[in-house]
C-alpha cells in the first residue's frame, strides 16, 4: 500500500474501516499505524534483495526503501539476522556505506530496534541544551511503559551511564524533577472509574500552588496521574478559574521548564495533535527538521500515525502526505512519503 511513484493510496477513512474489521488479528495489522506486518514476508528474499541492492551496478536506493518501509520492525530484525547469517556482513554497516545524508539517517532508524533508536535521540536531546527539552518530553511522555524501561536499559548498555544521571547534571530545577518523575514511570494507570472527589481535589491543589516553592505539585500531579483523570482536572481547572491550565503554566513559569509543562499538557490532551504540531512546525522551517520528521514518522508509524494524519490535516487544512511532498527533497523523500503511506482527501 505504498504511495510511491506517484500512485494515490486509500483515503484515511479507507485505511481506518480497514482496521476495524480486523479487530481480532491486531497481531498482523497493528492498531492505528501506517505500517503493518507484511503477510506475505519471505526473510530469505528480502535478505537477497537487498544484498542485490548494494552489490550491483550503482545503488537501488528504490529496493531499499521498498523493503525496510514495508516490514514490521520485527520484521526488519529478522531480515538483519538473515543478511549477517547468509553474508557474513553487518546489514546496517553495509547500508550505511552504500548510502549517505538524511536516507542514511532513515535507514539507520529503520533497522535499530525501538528501544535503542529512542535512547539515542535522547542521549543526543540531553548533550544538546537546544532541544533536550523538547525531545525528552516527547519520548519520556509518550512512550509505553515496557517500551519506556527498554529505552532506559538500551541507553545504560550503549552509554555506560543512566539516563537518570545524564538528566541530573544536564538539567536543573523544575525541569530537572519533571523529567526525573518521568523517568521513573509511576503514572497511574485508568480503572474506568471517574473519582471526581480527586479530581476537585486536585483543581485546588493548582490552583493553590501560584506561591514560591509549589513547583512540586504540578510535577507530581502531571506525571503520577492518569491522562483521562487529567483531562477532566484541566476542564475542572478552566471551568473554576475561568483560564485554560496552559495560560496558568504561562504566567506561572518560564524558560524549559514553561516548555516542559505545556509540551506534557499537549501530550495529555491529546497525543496525536501533539505529534502533528511538532510535524507541522519541522516542515515550516526554511529547511525542513528531518531529524524530527525521522524521528516521529519512523516511532509513530507502527502505533498511530494514522490518527496523527487526521489531526493534521483538521488542523493545517492540507494533508501530511501534501506537506512532505512540497517540503522534502532528495533521496529521502520516497522514505518519508512510504512511511506515511498516502494522502488525505
Amino acid at each position: 500500500m505504498s504511495a510511491s511513484g506517484g500512485k494515490m493510496g486509500p483515503s484515511l477513512t479507507q485505511e481506518i474501516l480497514s482496521h476495524l474489521g480486523l479487530a481480532s488479528k491486531t497481531a498482523a495489522w497493528g492498531t492505528l499505524g501506517t505500517l503493518r506486518t507484511f503477510l506475505n514476508f519471505s526473510v530469505d528474499k528480502d535478505a537477497q534483495r537487498l544484498l542485490r541492492a548494494i552489490t550491483g551496478q550503482g545503488v537501488d536506493r528504490s529496493a531499499i526503501v521498498d523493503v525496510l518501509t514495508n516490514r514490521s520492525r520485527e520484521q526488519r530484525q529478522l531480515i538483519s539476522r538473515a543478511f549477517q547469517e547468509r553474508t557474513q556482513q553487518d546489514l546496517l554497516k553495509s547500508l550505511r556505506a552504500a548510502l549517505s545524508g538524511n536516507l542514511e539517517r532513515i535507514v539507520m532508524a529503520l533497522l535499530q530496534p525501538a528501544a535503542r533508536f529512542d535512547a539515542q535521540e535522547l542521549r543526543t536531546a540531553l548533550k544538546a541544551s537546544d532541544s533536550a527539552v523538547d525531545v525528552a518530553i516527547e519520548i519520556l511522555a509518550t512512550r509505553t511503559p515496557p517500551r519506556l524501561q527498554e529505552c532506559l536499559a538500551a541507553y545504560k548498555h550503549d552509554f555506560q551511564v543512566e539516563a537518570v544521571d545524564d538528566i541530573t547534571s544536564e538539567t536543573n530545577g523544575i525541569l530537572q524533577d519533571l523529567l526525573l518523575a518521568l523517568v521513573k514511570g509511576g503514572r497511574d494507570s485508568y480503572s474506568g472509574i471517574i473519582d471526581y472527589n480527586l479530581a476537585e481535589q486536585d483543581v485546588r491543589a493548582l490552583q493553590r500552588a501560584e506561591g514560591p516553592s509549589t513547583e512540586e505539585t504540578w510535577v507530581l500531579l502531571l506525571t503520577q496521574r492518569n491522562p483521562e483523570h487529567l483531562i477532566r482536572v484541566f476542564d475542572q481547572y478552566q471551568r473554576s478559574t475561568g483560564q485554560e491550565l496552559e495560560e496558568a503554566v504561562q504566567n506561572r513559569f518560564h524558560g524549559d521548564a514553561q516548555a516542559a509543562l505545556l509540551g506534557l499538557a499537549s501530550v495529555i490532551k491529546n497525543t496525536p495533535l501533539y505529534f502533528a504540531d511538532k510535524l507541522h512546525q519541522a516542515l515550516q522551517e526554511t529547511e525542513p527538521n528531518y531529524q524530527v520528521l525521522i524521528r516521529i514518522l519512523i516511532s509513530r508509524c507502527e502505533t498511530d500515525l494514522l490518527s496523527i494524519r487526521a489531526e493534521f490535516k483538521k488542523k493545517f487544512g492540507k494533508s501530511l502526505y501534501s506537506s512532505l511532498q512540497d517540503a522534502v527533497k532528495g533521496d529521502c523523500q520516497s522514505a518519508l512519503l512510504a512511511l506515511c503511506r498516502a494522502e488525505d482527501m
